[in-house]
């Protein structure tokens, strides 16, 4: 930190909005930033452009994310399948071994 620096004077009226820097003596307040320039035609159009590209970011960015949802259920589809009919056939081949074992099927359901 630079020691030589003074700090900002924030002053402020009784009400608690902040004076205007630019009052009848500029100078009085060293830590103030210069009054900035007015801005130019180039000014207005890199904002407009800016705001249209931040814009389109944001668009992008949500396609983006609702392709990798599409892909990961692409991915995750099959994988679901596949599990769910290994799990019945071996369902399936547990039950028909124990018919013709004649062991009585009973599928029970515990209800809290």
């Amino acid at each position: 930190m630079d020691q030589h620096r003074t700090p900002p004077v924030l002053d402020m009226t009784p009400d608690g909005q902040f004076r205007d820097n630019a009052g009848p003596n500029p100078g009085m307040n060293p830590g103030a930033p210069p009054n900035p320039r007015p801005a130019t035609t180039l000014d207005r159009i890199l904002g407009r452009v800016g705001g249209v590209a931040l814009l389109v970011a944001l668009a992008a960015g949500g396609l983006l994310l609702a392709s990798l949802a599409i892909l990961f259920v692409g991915l995750v589809l099959p994988v679901l399948i596949v599990a769910g009919a290994i799990g019945a056939v071996t369902l399936w081949w547990r039950i028909r071994r124990l018919k013709r074992q004649g062991v009585p099927i009973r599928f029970v359901v515990v209800r809290r």
